[in-house]
């Protein structure tokens, strides 16, 4: 069976980042390629004699006809009903973080080209690529992530997802910096003593022993991540039956700093052996 990503999302958000990351896990990779072209490459790499495409990922952006990324829906559902293994993987950033990447790399916009200033031409192309981000499996918010930490979150939770398991990643981060927008759930730990309080513990984080032992001494974290953890026991089982690949599960403080982290990684190491695909992620300590 053929393993089919179909790879979209804003310019400037990583598209070519994850394509690399998957061509270096030897899968074949396409980019740029006109949304109204896909089902006959999947036709032409199935039928090839030559070498057999097991992993195939390609890329389509705002660049396609319009007309096409409005029918996206209609195009890829014959390939959805016949034997092959589809995921859409949608990357965007706020636009700060566009604008700010593509004046540090000097590059133009796609559709600038029409005369369009910066900020126009990411909203027409947010717009454009509404329909392929509704139907993602996987959305994946890059405002707040490099290059090295975006090919560790493709290869942790794409690239190592088992078939038809859910693939669940866990995330610390800081109300005070912003809420990530790729959440399913997302709970608030800031009702929780704040370690920050305490002189010696303000520069340590989630991770350190002495945080950690603080945390333990509260009966309200222990009944927080009671809580928690009972609230995803009951639903991931529906996530499961409507056939989703992939939970995202973030968890937020003040800073992203203590608490959330803290919750976090006791809730990955609650549901690891639950699942076959489980990922942590500290926004603020990257």
């Amino acid at each position: 069976m053929m393993k089919l990503i179909i790879v979209s999302g804003l310019s400037g958000s990583g598209k070519t980042v994850a394509l690399h990351t998957m061509e270096d896990e030897d899968y074949y990779c396409v980019d740029n390629l006109p949304l109204g072209l896909l089902p006959q490459l999947v036709e032409q790499l199935q039928n090839s004699n030559l070498q057999p495409y097991h992993h195939v990922a390609v890329g389509i952006d705002a660049r396609s006809n319009a007309h096409d990324l409005r029918r996206f829906s209609e195009i890829i559902k014959p390939l959805k009903q016949s034997d092959i293994d589809i995921e859409i993987l949608f990357l965007h950033a706020e636009m700060a973080a566009l604008i700010k990447r593509f004046s540090d790399t000097r590059r133009k916009h796609p559709l600038s080209r029409k005369g369009l200033p910066l900020s126009e031409a990411i909203e027409v192309e947010r717009a454009l690529l509404t329909e392929v981000a509704d139907v993602a499996d996987l959305v994946i918010d890059t405002t707040f992530t490099n290059v090295h930490q975006l090919r560790d979150l493709i290869c942790n939770q794409v690239l190592k997802r088992k078939n038809n398991k859910l693939s669940i990643l866990f995330q610390s981060f800081g109300f005070k910096h912003g809420a990530p927008t790729d959440s399913d759930f997302v709970f608030d730990v800031r009702c929780l003593p704040n370690p920050h309080w305490e002189q010696h513990l303000r520069p340590l984080t989630g991770q350190d022993t002495e945080v950690i032992e603080f945390l333990q001494q509260q009966p309200e974290v222990h009944k927080m991540l009671d809580d928690i953890s009972g609230f995803l026991k009951n639903w991931i089982p529906e996530f499961e039956q409507q056939n989703r690949y992939y939970l995202t599960v973030s968890v937020g403080c003040t800073g992203g700093q203590h608490r959330s982290v803290y919750i976090t990684e006791r809730l990955c190491e609650r549901f690891a052996s639950d699942t076959n695909t489980t990922s942590i992620r500290h926004r603020e300590l990257q």
